[in-house]
């Protein structure tokens, strides 16, 4: 792909993305959902946050990322349920999975 490719494709992109973010303000008082409707979308929207997360922290490349990483992920999610300020969260999330590689744990 050369620059004017990739240019082109980025102008793509952002004018749909845009299209997408206006589309909801405009079309919200337009298109009425049902009570259902609306709790389905909610729980759809933070099954694929946790699908990513998953995928985030299991696999590295297309192979699976060790077990240092998801460690220190359940380690940061349970900080996190736990109401543990960011900061901490971040820090022993990182210091979980770097303790673990110090050690030799892949």
């Amino acid at each position: 792909m050369d620059g004017v490719e990739l240019l082109i494709a980025t102008a793509v992109l952002a004018v749909g993305t845009f299209a997408f973010r206006f589309a909801g303000p405009v079309l919200r008082s337009r298109v009425k959902l049902t009570p259902r409707a609306e709790r389905l979308m909610a729980l759809a929207a933070v099954v694929l946050l946790a699908a990513l997360v998953a995928v985030s922290a299991l696999t590295e490349g297309h192979g699976f990322a060790g077990i240092a990483r998801p460690a220190g992920v359940l380690v940061a999610g349970v900080l996190a349920w736990r109401k543990a300020p960011f900061a901490l969260v971040v820090v022993a999330a990182a210091a979980t999975a770097a303790l673990l590689r110090l050690a030799g744990v892949p």
